[in-house]
């Protein structure tokens, strides 16, 4: 075989090989984001301008999270929060908007505990993403409802709702595990 005919082999060969592997590295990259960030992956890709931005996003969240430090909590504090999670809900039944915005702040406080920054929601639900993405639809849902009982514009059922949407955010968080 000559030179060229050699040349004319190897180069496009190449080229296929570096095109298959960067095509692997964005599946492999894109599938990582479907699993860690679940429901939450779809939600960012509606909300960018493009897949590619939506992702980028995705990945600027997972590097903010990294360099926080998440701390599980002592089986202590624990048990705290969790007696603390009960007098809220004890309190709904004579005071139901009082009981969903202490639930509001008493979530925001295990997530301060754990070591999320809490500077406002937006960036909360950005930082939970990476680990809680599961349970993210429902501290939306809770958010919305308190927001609207501020206003007193949100029913008792709708009040209701929002303790059982702030529970399963907070039953995560507890978890020694997350």
């Amino acid at each position: 075989m000559s030179a060229g005919t050699l040349i004319a082999i190897i180069i496009p060969s190449v080229v296929v090989l570096v095109i298959l592997a960067v095509a692997l590295r964005v599946y492999l990259r894109r599938r990582h984001l479907e699993e860690r960030f679940g429901p939450e992956y779809e939600r960012t890709v509606e909300a960018e301008d493009s897949r590619l931005a939506a992702e980028r996003e995705l990945q600027k969240r997972e590097e903010r999270h990294d360099a926080l430090e998440i701390k599980p909590l002592p089986s202590t504090v624990r048990n705290r929060y969790a007696e603390d999670w009960n007098r809220v809900q004890e309190t709904f039944v004579d005071r139901p908007q009082a009981a969903v915005d202490e639930a509001d702040r008493l979530v925001t406080a295990l997530m301060s505990e754990r070591g999320y920054p809490t500077e406002g929601f937006e960036q909360q639900i950005k930082d939970l993403s990476v680990e809680h993405a599961s349970t993210l639809e429902h501290y939306r849902t809770a958010h919305e409802v308190t927001l609207r009982s501020s206003r007193r514009e949100a029913t008792t059922e709708e009040l209701r709702g929002a303790m059982v949407h702030y529970r399963a955010l907070f039953d995560e968080l507890l978890e020694p595990t997350s």
